[in-house]
């Protein structure tokens, strides 16, 4: 009996401690699946989100939403957007609406062509103070326009402006996004070498050409003309819109048949009547020339568009 007793004893002795193990055992295990589960979700320190490092930069409109394109090709993170809708145009006398100023929203870096372009800068600067602005147009020798118009923008039209400006571009945003300086200067390199290629190939077509003189649309085209050596001989329109009265339109006429200008160039964004009217009275014909200020909102646009004017011009003035 008393044997029997003692292994009672034993057995309930071990069913305690198996116990004890066991609950040590399921305690420890807690411990190690409450460690990896911070692990999963704690970040490196150093780490941060995609959201926290993205870079907007906003270009005032078309042509410089093309450049920007170009300097910021393939940077992680970095997003171009175009702050006027694709159809603006060339601004002018345009005023930014809500929904420009709402596109800012966010921006790092706007980024304008300059030369009193954009007439609605002071608007942006006094809402959006940190707002960083980069003038592409900064360094380059302006055309004055006629009469009391001021200087004449559209320095783009010029390829070798359009470069001075991808420089610029390159290097502003090279210094506001250090992170990043490597790669937009590879990009600037890279784009600047296309644009050089492009320049290259036009003046090898047309300094050769003996027709010289030209009658444009507007005053889009000075920079390209002192570019290729071109003479604008009549302007159609000074402002896009407004249409020439009688006067001009009989003063222009005149000058085209004294000059035997065969080309007159209208514009793909305007319309081409007054381009038209003329053309009927001096036997000219009507081509169109661009001045680069919507298209597709792709990297390749403006040399693209810059080749169309090439073949435009090879057969106007052959």
């Amino acid at each position: 009996m008393q044997i029997r007793k003692r292994v009672v004893i034993t057995n309930t002795k071990s069913i305690k401690i198996l116990g004890l193990i066991l609950l040590s055992l399921l305690m420890l295990s807690g411990c190690g699946a409450n460690n990896d589960s911070k692990a999963a979700v704690t970040k490196p320190e150093g780490s941060s989100s995609v959201a926290e490092k993205t870079t907007t930069i906003a270009a005032s409109f078309y042509p410089m939403y093309i450049f920007a394109l170009n300097v910021a090709k393939d940077i992680p993170n970095v997003k171009v957007i175009d702050m006027t809708k694709p159809t603006a145009g060339c601004l002018h006398d345009y005023a930014a609406t809500p929904e420009d100023l709402k596109n800012l929203e966010g921006a790092k870096v706007l980024i304008i062509n300059g030369a009193g372009m954009e007439s609605f800068m002071d608007k942006i600067t006094s809402q959006m103070p940190d707002l960083k602005i980069v003038e592409a147009s900064k360094g380059i020798e302006l055309i004055k326009g006629s009469g009391d118009e001021g200087d004449n923008a559209h320095v783009w039209v010029s390829i070798t402006n359009a470069i001075t400006q991808v420089q610029t571009i390159g290097n502003q945003l090279a210094l506001l996004d250090p992170t990043n300086a490597t790669k937009y200067k590879e990009n600037t390199n890279e784009y600047i070498k296309k644009l050089e290629a492009e320049r290259a190939k036009m003046h090898l077509a047309l300094d050769g050409m003996k027709n010289r003189d030209i009658v444009t649309f507007h005053e889009a085209f000075p920079y390209f003309a002192k570019e290729f050596n071109f003479n604008i001989v009549a302007v159609i329109e000074r402002e896009p819109g407004s249409t020439p009265n009688a006067k001009d339109l009989s003063e222009t006429i005149d000058r085209v048949k004294n000059l035997k200008v065969k080309a007159l160039f209208a514009e793909p964004q305007y319309s081409a009547k007054a381009a038209e009217t003329i053309a009927t009275a001096t036997g000219a014909k009507v081509y169109t020339l661009d001045p680069v200020v919507m298209g597709p909102m792709e990297a390749d646009a403006y040399i693209n568009i810059m080749d169309n004017n090439l073949k435009t011009l090879e057969e106007a003035l052959k």
